[in-house]
């Protein structure tokens, strides 16, 4: 039996796409046998409210964790170890850049993505502390997990020292739910109001580029302004979202963009089935989930060559550089008009999306688990 403990903060408050990652990650290990997995949170208002957002299989961590203190703390010492709230474990998992300092248990870090190394103008105060929050654990020998190669690479570059207990386990896509009247095509139509548009999911923040988004998607509907197509933005405003707001008020055909804010797992789906085309134009991105989910729903993809997103996406999307105007502009200009282009893409994305499974990261997880426990004796 391997005693887990898993960070699980990300399940409160609207659920973005790390909290998408560890809920199915503890889903994933609350199946698999030969282990015993604790979630806690580190949120003092969140206390008493974990045991609620848990998956069959994994219980919940009973003392409460005031989240600036405990990093304020750990920012500088090894202390409180995770023990004195969890009870004793074999490893401790942070799946969001933090893990908690441990007393006798191995500790595993997920990074996602090199973000505040790379582009801290990008990030908020509290992603900024990331790489000294990395570097502190790396040093007192935690393993890193990343979610690509790519990211791998990245990490080796900046912890050459470590690169032997550096592992790449992807992520997996989740199943849309099953389509009926409340997550079908005809769903997602009604909520974006028109019968053709273009749709764009994740939480609005710099990274994404979605200000760049509506300045393309502007021109396109310049180009042909009798195509009644239309630009849809689902996602939680994370930091930075007034940029958006700019751009949308100064667009020429603003009356063309709708942004729907959080949505929930059913208009999500929907709004992938009923979308005519996917667009994600990240800046920087360390895996890509939402172009796998439109995949998954049978809809072209045209995304960039940021970071990871050509591993992940291979030959099933449409691919052009970050930041290039002029090319996004034409990608979405040439899945809105060219069908057989169109369906290249939805058979190439549908078989592509069988390869990323839950259970299969869930197994190499585990496996890096028993690797760092074993390194730690």
């Amino acid at each position: 039996m391997v005693r887990i403990g898993v960070d699980a903060t990300s399940l409160h408050g609207a659920r973005t796409g790390v909290g998408v990652v560890t809920q199915e990650i503890l889903e994933a290990l609350g199946r698999e046998t030969g282990l015993e997995v604790t979630a806690f949170a580190i949120t003092w208002r969140g206390r008493g409210r974990l045991a609620e957002l848990l998956p069959p299989g994994v219980r919940a961590a009973g003392r409460p964790m005031a989240a600036r203190p405990l990093r304020a703390c750990w920012s500088r010492a090894d202390l409180p170890p995770i023990e004195w709230f969890v009870g004793p474990l074999d490893v401790v998992h942070g799946p969001n850049f933090v893990v908690p300092p441990a007393r006798r248990a191995a500790r595993v870090v997920t990074v996602h993505d090199l973000t505040p190394w790379r582009f801290p103008e990008l990030t908020n105060r509290d992603t900024r502390a990331y790489p000294g929050l990395v570097a502190r654990a790396v040093r007192d020998g935690a393993w890193v997990h990343t979610v690509s190669e790519w990211v791998a690479d990245e990490v080796r570059t900046e912890h050459p020292d470590a690169a032997a207990r550096i592992v790449t386990v992807p992520n997996g896509v989740t199943p849309l739910p099953p389509e009926g009247p409340a997550t079908g095509a005809a769903r997602g139509v009604a909520l974006a109001g028109a019968a053709r548009y273009v749709v764009a999911l994740g939480t609005v923040e710099p990274r994404k580029d979605l200000p760049g988004l509506v300045r393309a998607f502007d021109d396109v509907v310049s180009v042909d302004a009798d195509d009644p197509v239309r630009l849809v933005i689902a996602g939680p405003d994370g930091w930075g979202a007034e940029a958006l707001t700019e751009a949308v008020a100064s667009a020429r055909h603003a009356d063309r963009i709708r942004r729907v804010g959080w949505v929930s797992d059913d208009d999500r789906a929907a709004l992938l089935r009923g979308a005519t085309v996917f667009a994600y134009p990240s800046r920087y991105e360390g895996f890509g989930l939402p172009p796998l989910e439109a995949m998954q729903a049978g809809v072209p993809v045209v995304t960039t060559t940021a970071g990871a997103l050509p591993e992940v996406v291979g030959d099933a999307a449409l691919l052009v550089a970050p930041g290039d105007h002029d090319a996004l502009v034409a990608g979405l200009q040439q899945l809105l008009t060219d069908d057989r282009r169109r369906a290249q893409l939805v058979a190439a994305g549908t078989a592509r999306v069988v390869a990323f499974d839950w259970a299969r990261t869930a197994d190499g997880l585990v496996d890096l688990y028993r690797r760092a426990v074993a390194g730690r004796s």
